[in-house]
């Protein structure tokens, strides 16, 4: 008899284990979806804002190109993008951002322009017909 109450009690121990192990294994893989979809959620935004900064350069171009002599304006860009440092410039009409670390990296076109963008302050006028970006 004393050989089954233990038999029953490890048989009941080993169960518990296997239901617990099962459970565990269940819960790191939801929680591994899970970081993973954040993961790729965070990327497409930061992706979005390097976009975004980009694209208001190229329409402030745009735009003192299409105005007529003597345009003048001045726009800010953000310091980052999100979390991550940028570097951006503009080089044989193509603006070109890309993040530090290159994570991201991204080219639009642009109309002629003289001079190169600045991170935060930016100063853009047209003079004799010519765009003078800072």
């Amino acid at each position: 008899m004393k050989y089954r109450i233990h038999s029953c009690r490890a048989q009941v121990g080993i169960e518990f284990m296997m239901i617990v192990g099962a459970v565990m294994f269940f819960t790191a893989l939801f929680l591994l979806v899970i970081q993973q979809d954040t993961s790729e959620e965070s990327y497409k935004k930061e992706n979005i804002l390097l976009k975004d900064i980009a694209l208001t350069v190229q329409n402030e171009i745009n735009l003192a190109v299409e105005s007529g002599d003597g345009y003048l304006r001045e726009f800010d860009l953000p310091e980052k993008a999100g979390n991550l440092d940028y570097e951006i410039t503009i080089d044989n009409k193509i603006i070109y951002i890309k993040t530090t670390p290159l994570r991201h990296a991204l080219t639009v076109p642009s109309p002629e322009v003289i001079g190169n963008v600045n991170k935060t302050y930016n100063k853009i006028k047209k003079i004799s017909g010519v765009v003078y970006l800072n």
